[in-house]
């Protein structure tokens, strides 16, 4: 029954702050106007720029920023305690993550669609704006190789969530087709489209794809080549093609998970047979390191994430039909993706004492279930571990309401595998524009041109993925870094929305001002214990890496901050 509390409790506090805060956010801070001209119109190509009612757009943008953030971190932050992790997810995602996402969306829809590495000149000095690009470019860098190893694991782990999820691709063709070619009615086909999708789900539950080493190249390392290669095709098509159709299906298909999620606590709550087996604090967890700091970094979506500045600026900015629209698509966004993260911690702390699998094959319940696959950080830390627990956990509360176990795995399988595909196709994308525009800056203007930017992008990212090897899994030698780098990235992002705010007179800078700091405070902080434990392994590359991050962030920071107490409340022109 606390579980169910917990969940409901939240939800309706989500609710409330976004009509109180987010709507005195858009009046009194922002001031939206529905007569400014947006890029969208101003520079409308059918490619990138594309004017996008705001229901669709909300879909593209939630299941960009959301991918399986919102799932592994708390997943694994949950070793401190359940109160930890909700407390940091409901606070940080209210007057953190979703001023982060909202403001950055603003202002780069006052900015031409710029992306916030482009406007960091605006706002700071054209010298920091290099320096940004290359935090930003590294971000994404791991990003595409983590997830395209991320699907690959799902794909190694649930062998019937393969099928569905690549079904889900001409489905989406289809349904764009419909919509965008002959206007057919949006919500009628998309729900053609989901059911569609979840019949899949069955014949994907009876036909399992497990693939096969190639060439001596294991499944993973396989899959990791097939998913970069489609995630060059994918990020150079239209967005009405492939990018909105499928991502308004993830946000039915996110709608349902959800609804399912919480009717499965709600039953398996009233039937007595749930409970937190998790602890509320567990300060000092076998091998973990210290709550404080990185707590804030271990749960980065769900609660703030770097990585969502460079959505809204990078692709959301483009389809945004009016300003007024941004409150929907990135307040609401953020707020809901809480909402999903806060289901994750009931999955992990609650569902998975209804049944867990052992290593033996045994299957245990209670807290003996969640103490097993917690018994340590190192236990808990791999990526499959992860999504496991999360999976493990979801399907027990839809087993609550009669679908069947194996039904169950399926939809939580394709569930998290469509989130990461969406995350790479937009990171991808998010990172042809970065390239591009340093080739602009750097006189290469061959590379600014959109098939080889984003060939460089994929190029790149698979040298990353199988530098350690044929298992694609490369990219989890900068991992341990990765959390810090994409919140220092969220501090980045809260101090250019801080000086953009503080142009505007008063003390409107404050919403995203104090947010920064304690972000500024808490990354840097973890990135020097991080040094210190790079220092003592001797890693020279994590060391190196991490060592020219912490000296950038640095230097942003104090540009941002001479540029906050001697700017004369005027902008400079990009």
């Amino acid at each position: 029954m606390d579980v169910l509390i917990m969940v409901l409790v939240s939800f309706l506090g989500y609710i409330l702050m976004y009509h109180l805060y987010g709507k005195y956010l858009a009046r009194a801070i922002f001031k939206l106007s529905k007569d400014a001209v947006v890029p969208s119109r101003e520079f409308e190509d059918g490619v990138d720029y594309v004017p996008t009612k705001k229901e669709i757009i909300f879909g593209h943008h939630f299941t960009s920023i959301a991918g399986t953030g919102p799932i592994v971190g708390p997943s694994i932050a949950i070793i401190w305690g359940w109160a930890p992790a909700l407390i940091w997810v409901f606070l940080g995602s209210i007057i953190m993550g979703a001023v982060h996402d909202f403001g950055s969306l603003v202002i780069s829809l006052r900015n031409k669609g710029k992306s916030i590495s482009e406007f960091t000149a605006r706002y700071i000095n054209s010298r920091t704006r290099f320096f940004f690009f290359l935090i930003v470019f590294l971000a994404l860098w791991i990003v595409i190789a983590i997830f395209g190893l991320v699907i690959a694991l799902i794909f190694n782990i649930f062998p019937s969530a393969v099928l569905p999820v690549w079904l889900q691709i001409p489905i989406a063709i289809g349904l764009g087709y419909i919509i965008y070619k002959k206007n057919g009615n949006i919500i009628l086909w998309s729900v053609i489209a989901v059911l569609t999708l979840y019949a899949t789900m069955v014949l994907g539950s009876y036909f399992p794809l497990q693939m096969p080493a190639l060439f001596g190249i294991p499944p993973t390392g396989v899959w990791t080549i097939i998913l970069l290669l489609y995630a060059f095709w994918a990020s150079v098509l239209p967005v009405t093609t492939l990018l909105q159709p499928r991502d308004f299906i993830n946000a039915y298909q996110l709608l349902i998970a959800m609804l399912l999620m919480t009717a499965g606590i709600l039953a398996a709550g009233l039937s007595g047979r749930l409970e937190l087996v998790a602890p509320a604090v567990q300060m000092h967890p076998a091998e973990a390191p210290s709550m404080w700091p990185f707590l804030f970094i271990t749960i980065a979506c769900g609660a703030i994430s770097g990585f969502h500045s460079l959505v809204a600026s990078g692709t959301s900015s483009k389809q945004v039909k009016s300003e007024p629209d941004a409150l929907f698509v990135g307040y609401g966004s953020m707020l809901t993706e809480g909402a999903l993260a806060t289901l994750v911690i009931a999955a992990v702390a609650g569902g998975i004492g209804l049944g867990y699998k052992a290593a033996d094959g045994s299957t245990l319940f209670g807290v003996q279930a969640w103490s097993t696959h917690y018994a340590s950080w190192t236990a808990a830390a791999g990526l499959g571990s992860k999504i496991a627990a999360f999976v493990t956990g979801a399907a027990n509360f839809l087993t609550s309401l009669g679908i069947p176990q194996q039904i169950a795995i399926v939809i939580m399988g394709v569930f998290v595998a469509s989130f990461a595909g969406t995350t790479l196709d937009t990171a991808t994308r998010i990172q042809r524009y970065i390239i591009s525009e340093l080739a602009m800056d750097l006189k290469m203007p061959v590379l600014s041109k959109r098939y080889p930017a984003t060939a460089f992008a994929v190029v790149t990212a698979g040298l990353l993925a199988f530098a350690s090897g044929a298992d694609g899994k490369g990219a989890l030698t900068l991992w341990p870094m990765f959390g810090a780098v994409n919140q220092t990235l969220a501090a980045l992002a809260l101090i250019i929305i801080t000086l953009y705010l503080r142009t505007k007179g008063g003390v409107k800078w404050l919403v995203a001002g104090l947010p920064a700091l304690f972000m500024a405070v808490m990354t840097l902080w973890a990135s020097l214990l991080n040094q210190t434990n790079f220092i003592s392994a001797r890693n020279i590359l994590l060391l190196s890496v991490n060592g020219i991050i912490i000296l950038l962030v640095l230097w942003i920071s104090i540009e941002g901050l001479v540029k906050f107490f001697t700017t004369n409340g005027k902008e400079v022109e990009l």
